[in-house]
């Protein structure tokens, strides 16, 4: 084999050594994590859940900077570069600093040990019955398998205070699940990724409460969990804190309050001022990471400077961003039911526009219909655009969808383009300078608008 010499080379080496894209499985990456012997010797944080990962992945990161800790974060999937998955001191990590940590799991999982059998899964876990080459041989790793332990490598060497690990599906087979966290936050669940988490709620709920750690706090910041993932940390005796229950939030238009009550422990933060991160469901998220670095206190102490500071300055793009300019352009990476639920609400509140334009790309596993249904009414022009992946709805498809859909009018035009790129200048030729245009759908769609920075709109017409 010629040892790659870029990110880029080492990407495409991962992606052909396994056939699959996805192998549900922790035994190959807890092997070679343990061939590396690789751990954490600070606190971690693990993050999992279906919608609001990301956004409470970033508060954590933006609260513990601003209390002076040195802060590493694994995130996924990137927008526009690979890089973006981890982030040091506040900042993407450089290309070249990877490529170490790549070279090093290669060379561990070529190894031929003449060692011990792997460890035991971690607690609540079960070995997985699917595929892999032996253990005590060379082993094939799916490139989010390969590319997780790389940055996690790179994250246990680093001179960092805390860890923030970001799961990338399900919980129980993640890769993520082979690094013992200290504390654990499950965020909101809903319907996404059914083909191999299950068919509802409950069945997804428990596969994310597998993250969950006897003893540890697991913070549960979805007001309405399945009842699986309650029933699944009672069982292995985590330390639950459940909102509504244990720590909760309320507001008015102008502040907010965050308060806990667990066990002999209170505390509250009054008259806070909203995160920047915008949209009525970024308060869960704010609930949910305070809670975790609250559970963390003897360990991490947090002043409340640094929880209303961190909140107020934290920064995520893609997450119902909106960049000024005319028409306004709203971008958000909602691509599921729920999270365009979402994102349809926080168009309704932002006020009255003329039209709204939506670029729209999406994988073609996605409940679509759905997506669709919360989005016609607020359209009066359509952009769908292919997406750079196998996975994706052809934008030809994507038009028949939206005619198809529930609500749709026939005098909305909806067209088709070659990508988000395309799409978005369509639409800013369209569109009056009063007007907004959306992009969602996928991470995909949003990061093809992004890839020389946020666009400054200026439309060319009054119409």
């Amino acid at each position: 084999m010629t040892v790659p010499t870029t990110l880029q080379d080492w990407l495409a080496h991962c992606a052909r050594l396994h056939p699959a894209t996805m192998d549900l499985s922790l035994e190959r990456t807890m092997e070679i994590a343990r061939r590396l012997g690789l751990r954490f010797t600070v606190p971690v944080i693990t993050v999992a859940g279906t919608n609001g990962k990301g956004s409470t992945c970033a508060m954590l990161e933006s609260i513990a900077r601003h209390a002076g800790y040195r802060v590493g974060l694994y995130q996924k999937p990137e927008l526009v570069r690979f890089e973006e998955r981890c982030r040091v001191g506040g900042a993407p990590v450089a290309a070249q600093d990877l490529l170490p940590h790549f070279a090093a799991v290669e060379a561990a999982r070529r190894r031929h040990p003449q060692a011990p059998a792997s460890p035991a899964p971690p607690p609540g876990e079960r070995p997985s019955p699917r595929g892999g080459s032996a253990l005590d041989g060379e082993i094939t790793l799916t490139q989010f398998e390969f590319s997780t332990l790389a940055i996690a490598r790179l994250l246990s060497l680093a001179p960092l205070d805390l860890v923030i690990l970001e799961v990338g599906l399900g919980g129980r087979f993640d890769a993520v699940n082979a690094f013992e966290p200290d504390c654990v936050v499950i965020t909101s669940i809903a319907l996404d990724h059914m083909a191999f988490l299950g068919s509802d709620r409950e069945s997804i709920g428990l596969e994310k409460a597998h993250v969950m750690r006897a003893g540890k706090p697991a913070i549960v910041s979805d007001p309405l969990p399945p009842q699986s993932v309650i029933a699944h940390g009672q069982a292995i005796g985590a330390d639950l804190w459940l909102a509504g229950r244990d720590f909760a939030h309320d507001g008015d238009r102008q502040q907010w309050r965050w308060s806990c009550r667990h066990g002999d422990f209170n505390r509250s933060y009054h008259g806070m001022a909203y995160p920047a991160l915008r949209g009525a469901n970024q308060l869960l998220n704010a609930a949910g990471a305070i809670a975790a670095l609250t559970a963390l206190r003897d360990r991490l102490p947090i002043t409340a400077q640094a929880v209303r500071t961190g909140l107020a300055q934290v920064d995520l793009p893609g997450r119902f961003q909106i960049v000024p300019g005319q028409p306004a352009l709203v971008l958000d990476v909602a691509h599921n039911p729920q999270a365009v639920a979402a994102l349809a609400l926080n168009l309704d509140a932002m006020g009255f526009f003329p039209r709204t334009h939506a670029v729209f790309g999406a994988m073609a596993d996605k409940d679509i219909p759905a997506m669709l249904a919360r989005m016609v009414p607020l359209v009066e022009a359509w952009y769908c655009c292919d997406l750079p992946s196998p996975r994706a709805a052809a934008a030809a498809t994507l038009v028949a969808m939206v005619r198809q859909a529930d609500g749709a009018r026939p005098e909305v035009p909806v067209q088709a383009f070659a990508g988000p790129a395309d799409a978005l200048r369509s639409a800013v030729a369209a569109a009056d300078p009063a007007d907004r245009i959306v992009v969602f759908g996928s991470f995909l769609t949003v990061g093809g608008v992004l890839r020389e920075g946020p666009p400054r709109l200026t439309a060319p017409h009054v119409g």
